[in-house]
């Protein structure tokens, strides 16, 4: 039984995104599910507001994700991150959604205002939060 059947990656350019896609792969080879990566054209976050770098970032981590012989579905969303997650996972049915922490620890005063803290309060599934 694959515990797994559906994760859902969101995909920037930060360091922590960059430390979970390892998580990403290493889970994926052992359940064989179903990886869909997320990128959100986010009109209010200037480092993810150009559809194109965006859709750099996306191709890019597809195909560390092929190379590694993981199968991947690419989506490219525009809207406020948090929110954007959260639906697309409720699209695509996620049993997981997986994310780096951003460095904010979750007791911080400033954790409210992060996209990891929106997306662990709004999700339809559970969130693993890669430190």
């Amino acid at each position: 039984m694959v515990m797994f059947k559906t994760v859902l990656f969101p995909v920037d350019r930060s360091r922590e995104a960059r430390q979970a896609a390892e998580m990403v792969s290493k889970l994926m080879l052992a359940s064989g599910g179903q990886l869909y990566l997320l990128s959100v054209v986010a009109e209010d976050e200037e480092a993810m507001s150009s559809p194109e770098l965006v859709a750099q970032i996306l191709e890019e981590a597809r195909g560390m994700f092929l190379d590694q012989g993981i199968a991947t579905e690419a989506i490219e969303r525009a809207g406020k991150p948090a929110f954007t997650i959260c639906d697309v996972a409720d699209e695509v049915n996620a049993d997981l959604i997986v994310m780096g922490s951003r460095g904010l620890g979750l007791t911080d005063g400033n954790a409210q205002d992060s996209v990891t803290a929106r997306v662990i309060s709004l999700s339809p599934c559970p969130v693993l939060v890669v430190p």
